[in-house]
């Protein structure tokens, strides 16, 4: 089954066009990864997908809703770790939790799946510490918890591998093979082409706002891998 159906998907900012006639499918326990350079549009297309940033065209159903017509019901059914910002300077991890969990309005019991991801990911000491004090990798840490806190029917990542160490990315990998075997939809925009091809069995390659190539992410493997994903982005 289908989460996330994308039909020419348009964004367009005054007249600078991010995004240009995108078709994009990802099935339930499917992970689908979008590479390219900064400013192909990989930010932009999750923003549409996450409800919190409306098209300017297409056709656009995350877990069978409408993005442009129910963006709130969309944000309700996905997880979505923005690439920038989504953490409260002045909350610690533990209050970021509690807050999601009665946004979500989640049942009693969401303490110990709380305590047990801020623990993979090496945040437990630091639950009850205010996030303006973290390091740019703590906070990307943070926030892939707190999108499958809820164990969303979508997930989208964005970002989550940057400036994180080794500890974290195998946490997110966990956590993306975890969200897949529940049967949901995963999306992953990085532009670390690597982790890109171990996360996900599918790599959408953008530039320029458009798709200019889709195919398994094995074939991006390796320096043969590395230097067909140059070709393209040239």
């Amino acid at each position: 089954m289908a989460l996330v159906e994308v039909r020419g998907l348009y964004v367009s900012f005054g007249a600078v066009h991010a995004v240009v006639d995108i078709d994009l499918t990802v099935t339930a326990g499917a992970s689908v990864a979008l590479v390219g350079r900064n400013g192909a549009g990989k930010s932009t297309t999750l923003r549409v997908l996450a409800g919190v940033q409306p098209p300017s065209a297409g056709a656009i159903r995350v877990a069978g809703i409408d993005a442009a017509r129910e963006p709130a019901a969309v944000r309700a059914r996905v997880g979505y770790c923005p690439d920038v910002g989504g953490l409260i300077p002045r909350a610690t991890p533990w209050e970021h939790l509690a807050l999601a969990a009665r946004l979500r309005d989640l049942p009693d019991g969401w303490q110990g799946r709380g305590r047990d991801l801020l623990e993979r990911f090496d945040l437990g000491t630091v639950a009850d510490r205010l996030t303006a004090s973290f390091s740019h990798g703590m906070g990307r840490r943070l926030s892939v918890v707190l999108a499958a806190f809820h164990t969303p029917d979508v997930l989208l990542l964005d970002e989550p591998f940057d400036g994180v160490d080794p500890l974290g990315v195998e946490a997110t990998m966990l956590v993306i093979a975890e969200a897949r075997l529940a049967g949901a939809a995963v999306l992953v925009s990085t532009h670390l082409l690597p982790l890109a091809v171990e996360a996900c069995d599918e790599a959408v390659v953008l530039r320029g706002g458009s798709v200019v190539a889709a195919a398994p992410a094995t074939e991006l493997a390796g320096e043969l891998g590395a230097t067909r994903y140059r070709s393209l982005l040239a």
